[in-house]
């Protein structure tokens, strides 16, 4: 059987070993330019140009024929997308499973509720998952299961963006930034932005994160660190995690361009999973 995982670009993975893989590229829009997020997008050019830009700016999903176009000619289809909280993009992927399930045809859409390096944690496990021959019904049950055990915390320097596309008011925006705050925050389990802490500087910032991570159950489990132009502090505080949890693995990795218009220049998406 021919399988094959597919995601928007908003789960900036851009290859997988030993499973065919594909992803339909989110598009980030301003009056002046149309960014598409594919893997030869100059994402510090785009960020950096929109730190300067001063209208409004929105993102756009792949629609169906964009998700067509992913499935290619695969027996089995496991996609995964965005948060449809967010976006329309799980719709549209819904859309193209209705048109490809013919001849014997099968695709499983998951809303990860959540984007970056949560979807990058489900994307890799479904790709054990296939490597492992389990049948497509159990795939679709386990990887179910396993979402549920996953994660998402961020820290934000900016929310100037997300004020611009609307996804917050400008008052909450303009606190972001002001004297070195930075905004902790978590997907929520309905898959939309939920600020928990208002933090002044890095050091307090990365605290609340181990604090988060303690609470919501990480022991020895994965943990994918995603940042938009900041290894620095992607590094300080993956040698945090490993101090007060000594087993878990850590990855850390440059975000793509949907998740980096959204997170903006320093900040950091932390995906992690709950055991």
């Amino acid at each position: 059987m021919n399988i094959k995982i597919v995601s928007d670009s908003a789960s900036d993975i851009i290859t997988l070993d030993g499973v065919s893989y594909a992803s339909a590229p989110l598009k980030i829009i301003t009056a002046e330019k149309e960014y598409i997020d594919v893997p030869e997008l100059d994402v510090f050019n785009m960020v950096t140009t929109l730190k300067q830009y001063k209208g409004r700016s929105s993102t756009s999903c792949p629609n169906s024929a964009d998700w067509l176009a992913a499935f290619g000619d695969a027996d089995a289809v496991f996609c995964v997308t965005i948060t449809g909280t967010l976006s329309g993009s799980y719709n549209s992927a819904m859309l193209a499973k209705q048109e490809y399930e013919h001849d014997g045809r099968r695709v499983f859409v998951l809303d990860s509720l959540s984007a970056g390096p949560e979807i990058g944690l489900i994307i890799i496990k479904l790709c054990e998952l296939v490597r492992s021959g389990m049948d497509f019904d159990s795939i679709c049950t386990a990887i179910t299961e396993y979402k549920n055990k996953t994660g998402l915390l961020f820290i934000l320097e900016s929310l100037q963006n997300f004020a611009n596309n609307g996804r917050v008011k400008p008052a909450v925006a303009k606190m972001a930034g002001l004297f070195g705050i930075r905004i902790v925050g978590k997907a929520s389990d309905k898959g939309d932005l939920e600020p928990l802490n208002k933090c002044r500087g890095e050091t307090k910032s990365i605290a609340a994160v181990i604090g988060h991570l303690r609470d919501a159950g990480l022991s020895s489990g994965k943990v994918r660190i995603g940042h938009c132009f900041n290894a620095v502090t992607a590094a300080v505080l993956e040698k945090e995690i490993k101090k007060a949890f000594p087993n878990c693995s850590i990855d850390i990795y440059e975000l793509r361009g949907l998740c980096s218009f959204y997170a903006e220049i320093g900040g950091i998406l932390i995906g992690f999973e709950k055991y």
